[in-house]
């Protein structure tokens, strides 16, 4: 096992489909925020995300978001509509936080997995919770 590499890498969210969360067995679905689901300079869900998220919901994937951002009433503002829990001042690569969602919402390490844009962060506290680590490209403003 290499502790630095993804399990599997994507473009984007969005390829992270309801139907792959099946095959895959995935009941939690641990998701960085910054550059992973959002820019940074985004104050609200933008509608591919609202979809993508209800979609997931549907298809029986809890979504929680586990981010080191700091600003737990941004964090929560943006969470809220979207109908998702989140976490904020998680420490990654510390993996304390996802074995804490892992608990609360009753799921083992292999129908787990954590969704991030950096090995750094989201792929190492992946792999300290001993949960699959799938990564997508970094997003960003297109100018």
């Amino acid at each position: 096992m290499n502790i630095f590499r993804a399990d599997k890498n994507f473009q984007r969210f969005e390829d992270v489909t309801p139907a792959l969360l099946k095959k895959e067995g995935v009941k939690l679905l641990l998701c960085d925020l910054d550059n992973t689901l959002r820019l940074h300079s985004e104050k609200e869900p933008a509608d591919e995300l609202q979809d993508w998220v209800e979609e997931c919901k549907n298809a029986g994937v809890k979504i929680v978001i586990i981010s080191n951002n700091g600003r737990k009433k941004m964090m929560q503002r943006f969470c809220e509509p979207i109908g998702v829990d989140c976490t904020w001042w998680a420490k990654k690569p510390m993996s304390t936080k996802l074995t804490e969602a892992m608990e609360q919402y009753k799921t083992k390490p292999q129908e787990t997995v954590m969704l991030g844009d950096k090995w750094s962060t989201d792929v190492l506290a992946a792999k300290f919770a001993k949960v699959r680590a799938w990564k997508v490209d970094h997003r960003r403003d297109i100018v």
